[in-house]
Formats: C-alpha cells, structure tokens, sequence
C-alpha cells in the first residue's frame, strides 16, 4: 500500500511546468477542427509512445487510445481529453495564437489534451500504480451527432480498452485557476434542435386575407414556446427552450410562403426532456392548425444529460481535497451547456470534473478564450494522483 507521501502532488509537476506551457502553445496555435484532428493525433501519439504506451491510433476517427501496465494488480482506469478545436477566427493577440485562418482552440481542449500528456509523462515515469491506465484522447466532440464519443464507443472502446470506471474535465471559465469543482448526478444538459418549417399560402402583402400568413404563425408560435418552462416544468428543475433563428420572406411586398424556426432545447431529466418535447410538438401543432397552415417538425435528439455517480464523484471529491486542500474544491452549479462525455456515462460509472480557468477568463467559444497555463500542474497532478489512488496496490 502506498502511503499519501507517495501519491502525486501539484509540486511534483513544478519542473515541467515550461515543457506542458510549450505543448499547451504549440497545440493551440496548430487547431484542428471536428474530424480533421490527424496532426493532433499524430502529435499525442508519438508522445505517448517515446513513453512507453502501448497506442492505438484511428479509433472513432482520429482517436488515439494509449494503455500502461503495471504489477498485478486486475483494476482499470479510463481518463479522456478531448482534442478538436472550433471554426472561430481567433482575437486573443497572444503570441502562440492560432495559425490556421477561421480555426481556433475557443473551448481549452488544447489544453484538456495537454493536461493528460502530463499526467501520462509522469506515469510512465513514476510507475506508483497497480494496474492498467486507459488515456483516451478523442477526436470531434464539438461535433454533434455522431460525436467522437459515440464512434470511439461504436468501435468497441469498452470492449477492446476494459475499463472499471471513467474520469474527464473542462475548463470552467469563472471559477478561480487551479480549482476543481464537482457535482455528483446531473451536471450538464441534455441538448436536443428542433427545425420547424411553417407552410402557409403566399400572395400579395396587399391582399393578406387571400393568404395564410406563415409568419403571423411564427410570431405567435415563439411567444407561446416561452410559456413551456413557464408554465409546464416544475419550478424546481431547470430547462430552456430558445428560439434561435427565424428565417422567412425575401420581400416586403410579398407574403411567403413558408417560415422556418430553430430551438435550442436543453434540460437535465429525462422525464423533463421527453415532456419538453411533447409539449413543443403538440403547441406548434395547434397554432397551426389554428391559422389553417401546416406545419413540419424535425426534432432532433443531441447530447444527453451529463449524469455523474455517487461513488466516483466522492472519490474524485476526496483525491481533488487532497492534492489542493478543501477550500480550492467545490460544488459545480448546473451547466447548461452539452457535453458528449454523456456517452460515456452511460456505459460506465464515472465523473466529469470542471478545472478552473480564471475569474476573468472569456466565456467558452469566445475569439477572446484561452485556458489557463496557471491551471496546467493542476490539471496534470489532478489525473496522476487520482489513477494512483484509483489503482492502490492491494
């Protein structure tokens, strides 16, 4: 049994503190969008191997599946970073910006993957573990459906890689650099689009009551949506209905012939998703029908909801306390955005943690974003000492 002395610490990372800085750098001025992150893997890859790993590459596409062995011990544990950037032309300035036109790391899985590099490193390197540790480095999370979860899980991820559990992060703008923040159960929010197209009758803006207006229909259609959370969810669960574009007509003088609606749906119950679903269908429906118009839903089912276990949300509570103290780890607020780690989640019990980035940092998909070098040795000593824990020698 190892004693605590001997499990990783954030001071154990202070002398390649430069070396995650460099790699952090050289990753986000080198982005990669959803699908295309052939370089990044290649990068990640050959890392991990100079280290000992046995790597998988192309799995789901571009992802890249390293495993470390070591004693006899039967336990597994998997920890995942995501790698893809966003098609965001960047704003920061910063000397190691982006170098592709239109490409940028806006969401910090530069250094998601850079975190895990450095946990790998020293690992391999320290060796204080009894079992096998599966790093999972997946391509195209920002991607929807299919996402890189979806096809590393569709080509046999749990399977060929066994694993007891599973563990990642994001960076979480607006909390102080080098904390971490937990919650166990729902954490972040299913996300489902829903394309609606109106048809009504076109005609001359001149003669309305020889038409049937599709975007009086529409109008009345986003005012009634705004009482679905309002008046049909439980007060004490959360959910959004946003309507985010409306698209119709061309000309002032002219009525048109169809209208086109976009919501962005989200929620954190499964009961709560389904009856946001058939109350959205069901209204848009009848105001419809109500103007003589019809009407086409497409209701697409995206992300689901982000759900933590009890078990493995405490452990990695009580690692997280050890390795910064109690009071730089805390109780996450529900998140509201998506996350395709949900996948995951559902085929093995784990926990998705969320790593400080700074009180000041720019929201997550902003040109002005970058993650906090000041978060790296966390990030990195974060997942070493909870594989150490997690695959104690028995």
């Amino acid at each position: 049994m190892l004693n605590d002395n001997q499990f990783a610490r954030v001071s154990d990372f202070d002398a390649m503190e430069a070396e995650l800085k460099q790699t952090r750098h050289y990753l986000h001025a080198h982005p990669e969008l959803s699908l295309e992150e052939a370089e990044t893997a290649r990068f990640v890859a050959e890392k991990l191997e100079g280290w000992g790993y046995t790597v998988t590459r192309n799995v789901g596409g571009h992802g890249v599946v390293a495993l470390l062995k070591n004693g006899k011990g039967t336990k597994s544990i998997g920890i995942r970073a995501d790698m893809d950037a966003l098609p965001i032309e960047e704003a920061t300035g910063l000397p190691y910006a982006s170098k592709m036109p239109g490409k940028m790391h806006a969401c910090g899985h530069d250094g998601h993957t850079t975190v895990l590099l450095g946990a790998a490193e020293y690992l391999a390197r320290t060796r204080h573990f009894d079992g096998t540790v599966v790093l999972i480095f997946q391509p195209a999370e920002e991607n929807g459906r299919p996402s890189g979860a979806q096809k590393m899980i569709a080509e046999g991820l749990f399977e060929r890689f066994p694993m007891d559990a599973i563990f990642g992060l994001h960076n979480h703008p607006g909390a102080p650099e080098g904390t971490i923040l937990y919650r166990a159960g729902p954490i972040m929010a299913s996300s489902d689009t829903v394309n609606i197209t109106i048809k009504g009758k076109g005609g001359h803006a001149s003669r309305p009551h020889l038409t049937i207006d599709p975007v009086v229909v529409a109008c009345n259609l986003v005012v009634a949506l705004q009482t679905i959370v309002s008046r049909n969810v439980d007060p004490t669960q959360t959910a959004v209905v946003t309507v985010g574009t409306i698209h119709a007509g061309e000309a002032v003088n002219v009525i048109p012939e169809y209208a086109n609606l976009a919501l962005s749906v989200r929620s954190f119950e499964p009961k709560v998703r389904a009856l946001l679903e058939q109350r959205i269908v069901k209204l848009a429906q009848a105001i419809a029908d109500g103007y003589d118009a019809t009407i086409d839903i497409h209701y697409d089912h995206g992300y689901p909801v982000v759900v933590n276990s009890e078990v493995e949300t405490d452990f990695a509570r009580t690692v997280a306390e050890e390795l910064i103290g109690p009071d730089k780890v805390s109780l996450c607020p529900l998140i509201p955005g998506s996350e395709d780690f949900a996948y995951y989640l559902e085929h093995k019990p784990g926990s998705f943690l969320r790593l400080g980035n700074g009180v000041s940092s720019a929201i997550l998909h902003s040109p002005n974003y970058d993650f906090a070098d000041g978060s790296l040795t966390v990030g990195a000593a974060m997942w070493a000492r909870l594989t150490e824990r997690f695959l104690q020698e028995q």
